[in-house]
């Protein structure tokens, strides 16, 4: 039986698979610091192609998380909403704690279990 949430759901998920992408993510939290900037300005700040760039701006258009505005004869680029950039930030601080928390799990495991010196078989 579906629930009205279960639609809501996949569309979290296709806006999630475009996100899992790192220069698409930079893309996000470079407009949400930089404003509306055109492909132009983004292709040289990530030392990239034109093209490369435009096509992850379509794919983050695809989803809603980009838009395009027009400015005469220049089209920029700018988030559709800008608490993405929150959504982002709160997934990042999640996986920096989680990495802390291996980094303490390990140093401990390590502090336990002395080295062993390994051994080379020729």
């Amino acid at each position: 039986m579906l629930r009205p949430t279960d639609g809501i759901y996949g569309l979290q998920a296709t806006l999630l698979k475009t996100l899992a992408s790192p220069r698409r993510l930079e893309i996000v939290h470079y407009l949400g610091e930089s404003g509306p900037v055109e492909v132009r300005k983004l292709a040289e700040h990530f030392g990239s192609t034109q093209p490369a760039i435009s096509q992850h701006l379509a794919a983050l258009r695809g989803v809603g998380i980009v838009e395009a505005v027009r400015d005469g004869r220049e089209v920029r680029y700018q988030l559709a909403d800008p608490e993405i950039v929150a959504a982002c930030g709160a997934m990042r601080q999640v996986l920096i704690r989680r990495i802390a928390r291996l980094g303490d799990i390990a140093a401990s495991y390590s502090e336990q279990t002395p080295a062993e010196p390994v051994q080379v078989h020729r």
